[in-house]
């Protein structure tokens, strides 16, 4: 699938490595400008030179997604430097994975705002400046973890479904201003983690998915530029699932 994004300024959290990379290359390579960001610089620098060797362009911003004062600035430098934010992709997350009663409050408090506080602080920040030009794409990265749950991850599933919440509530508050939001939940995405579980579980985690692979990251990155499209203009609110049927 191509689009045309020519022209067009996005924001994707997390683009260091993993999705967030796979889909600040996907937007890039459909012709937007594309602002990278992550807290680890180094990372980041390696992506932007993998989209601009490609003939693309980006550029790598520090973040820290949860420090509201450095979220409000580089969405300022970023309009300051290129004029307008057309895209948010709200990427961002982190895992603290324990069962319940072993959850320290440092693990729930890490995710929780890492996952939906710095989404959050994304959308309020960007939407006052696509409000104003009456056009936006918001697409918040969820998990089918925030549909169905997963055991060992109250943390990670109550973020994800926060996510959905906010997806929903704010393309409302959006709608009458042109700003779509929506949410894409991956299922299980081929990454170094699922790597790491070995080929015998990474066998059992198939046999719970119709499609009877693991999906890749170029699979919601698909997902994702067509949410950001001019064909998408009349999608807000929803929630795409990408995970080969596993939640039906």
């Amino acid at each position: 699938m191509t689009v045309c994004l020519e022209g067009q300024t996005a924001i994707v959290t997390g683009a260091s490595q993993g999705l967030g990379a796979a889909i600040a290359q996907r937007l890039a390579a459909n012709g937007a400008r594309v602002a990278c960001l992550a807290r680890n610089a180094e990372k980041l620098s390696g992506v932007v030179e993998t989209i601009t060797a490609a003939g693309g362009s980006a550029e790598a911003f520090s973040c820290d997604v949860t420090d509201r004062q450095r979220v409000d600035d580089v969405v300022d430098e970023i309009v300051e430097k290129w004029g307008k934010i057309d895209i948010l992709v709200n990427n961002a997350g982190v895992t603290r994975d324990t069962l319940l009663p072993r959850m320290s409050d440092a693990d729930w408090d890490d995710v929780i705002n890492t996952n939906l506080r710095g989404a959050f602080l994304f959308c309020r920040a960007a939407s006052r400046y696509m409000m104003r030009a009456r056009f936006g794409r918001i697409i918040n990265i969820s998990s089918v973890s925030g549909l169905i749950g997963n055991p060992g991850q109250t943390n990670y599933s109550a973020s994800k479904a926060g996510l959905i919440g906010l997806t929903r509530s704010l393309s409302r508050e959006l709608a009458g201003r042109k700003v779509t939001i929506n949410a894409v939940a991956p299922g299980f995405i081929e990454s170094d983690m699922t790597r790491a579980l070995g080929p015998a579980i990474e066998g059992e985690v198939k046999k719970r998915i119709p499609a009877k692979r693991l999906g890749t990251p170029e699979d919601v990155s698909s997902a994702v530029l067509f949410l950001a499209s001019a064909d998408a203009s009349y999608i807000t609110g929803a929630v795409i699932t990408v995970d080969g049927g596993m939640t039906g």
